[in-house]
């Protein structure tokens, strides 16, 4: 219970707010632009089906066990994990760390994608298809690069100053469902081209012979990268919430909508660029940031009269989605800031700008005066290494670290009594199956992956 000098902690006005917020949390660049070259890359249909078991097994398990983590004890990450004694803290701490280095060069991303919203209104289509140049062009630019990562930070920074109700949900409320409408009429728009439909078949149709250790592997690694887990969100999400909201539902509905966005994005881009570039294997083979700056930019030029609408529409709906992640991100920063040094929302806010504006200037410089930085090799950037901490070791540690200390250390019945302050929990025995056996195990095959594809023992 917060005291005299506590501000009283922000919550969810309903639950609907809360499932549109974590959804929309999760529904950022992964969705829109990893899932679908993971998808081409990885035999379309099969990956499609692996991805959509994985998100309604382990997936929902680790999204209840954070959510009801932080409902429980009313904290973030830090605060939440030192809540069952100050030993444990350490994992709450490699948690929060996630976000703050997350962030950062996601904001230089979102900075791109802003840019070229903006060019297919001022430029055309053309002058963005043109190879690869003006990406290149653009991103060693320092001084425009700049420009658009503080625009698309400073519409972040507003949202969260508004707080948790006038700001994260109003915006949630209105760029979610227009995400989900501008998708859905991409999709339908890219079905209608000329040989799209053998694309279509190749996203949806499951191929056995395609499976694969290495699918599996990206698959497990996708499904924890869209649900936001082990970043801290979902702990810091799940503090804002009542008592009386009903989690099993809550988190079902998260995943549900995270999986059809995913869906909608392959359907976007799958078929288009199937049909211009003849076949999935080409489509994985421009994956990365190639595919979402250089390929498609030249996929809808090709469209001739709608190359401008449709060019700047998805750009549009990319930065919707880009900015209701890092709103998540920034949001998490603050309150795990705000319960550590117990200071107002406020000032935490201000300390989590200047760091967030300070680390993503340095990322940003890291295309061009700092780019003679090559943490990982030729070729490599600042941004590189820092999704590859974050994204390829931290996370699947801390989730490991968070599995065992739910599994073996404080319990299954903590989290399944607390899912049962709201709802019934049919599922708890599976539940704690999934915590405490199969989850650890998954984790560790992929943080032993992931490590061993850097160190160019593996190849995904």
């Amino acid at each position: 219970m917060a005291d005299s000098t506590t501000p009283a902690r922000a919550s969810w006005s309903g639950k609907l707010a809360f499932v549109l917020a974590a959804a929309a949390s999760a529904v950022g660049l992964g969705s829109m632009w990893r899932f679908p070259y993971l998808a081409a890359k990885y035999g379309g249909g099969t990956f499609l089906f692996v991805y959509l078991v994985f998100v309604f097994t382990i997936g929902l398990a680790l999204l209840l066990l954070e959510t009801a983590l932080g409902r429980k004890t009313g904290q973030s990450s830090i605060g939440a994990f030192k809540a069952f004694g100050k030993k444990y803290s350490f994992i709450g701490v490699l948690m929060s760390a996630v976000p703050f280095i997350i962030v950062p060069y996601y904001c230089v991303i979102g900075g791109w994608v802003t840019k070229y919203m903006v060019g297919y209104a001022v430029e055309g289509p053309a002058a963005l298809a043109d190879g690869g140049d003006f990406f290149s062009a653009f991103i060693s630019s320092g001084s425009e690069s700049m420009a658009f990562m503080l625009v698309f930070m400073a519409l972040t920074y507003l949202v969260v100053a508004l707080g948790v109700n006038k700001g994260i949900e109003r915006a949630n409320l209105v760029m979610m469902p227009l995400l989900i409408v501008m998708a859905a009429a991409v999709a339908i728009y890219a079905l209608t081209l000329p040989g799209a439909m053998d694309g279509l078949a190749f996203y949806l149709l499951p191929d056995l012979s395609a499976l694969s250790p290495e699918l599996i592997i990206a698959a497990l690694g996708q499904t924890f990268f869209t649900l936001s887990l082990a970043m801290g969100i979902m702990v810091t999400y799940g503090s804002y919430l009542k008592k009386s909201t009903k989690l099993t539902s809550s988190v079902t509905q998260i995943a549900g909508t995270t999986f059809g966005v995913s869906l909608l994005a392959g359907l976007m881009i799958i078929p288009a660029t199937f049909a211009a570039l003849g076949s999935g294997e080409a489509v994985a083979e421009n994956s990365g940031p190639s595919l979402m700056f250089i390929i498609l930019p030249q996929v809808f030029e090709n469209m001739g009269g709608m190359a401008t609408v449709l060019g700047f529409v998805f750009f549009v709906l990319v930065l919707f989605a880009a900015l209701t992640s890092s709103i998540s991100l920034v949001e998490t920063c603050t309150s795990i800031i705000a319960d550590g040094t117990k200071c107002t929302r406020r000032r935490a806010l201000v300390i989590v700008i200047a760091f967030i504006t300070v680390m993503g200037i340095i990322v940003n410089m890291g295309y061009s005066s700092l780019s003679f930085i090559q943490p990982m090799g030729e070729g490599s950037s600042i941004l590189d290494f820092l999704d590859f901490i974050s994204n390829s070791v931290m996370m699947p540690i801390a989730a490991l670290l968070t599995c065992i200390f739910v599994g073996w250390i404080i319990g299954p019945k903590v989290v399944i009594d607390e899912v049962r302050e709201s709802a019934k929990f049919k599922l708890a025995g599976v539940w704690t199956v999934m915590v405490k056996y199969i989850a650890p195990v998954v984790l560790v095959v992929i943080l032993v992956a992931y490590v061993a594809q850097t160190l160019g023992l593996f190849s995904m």
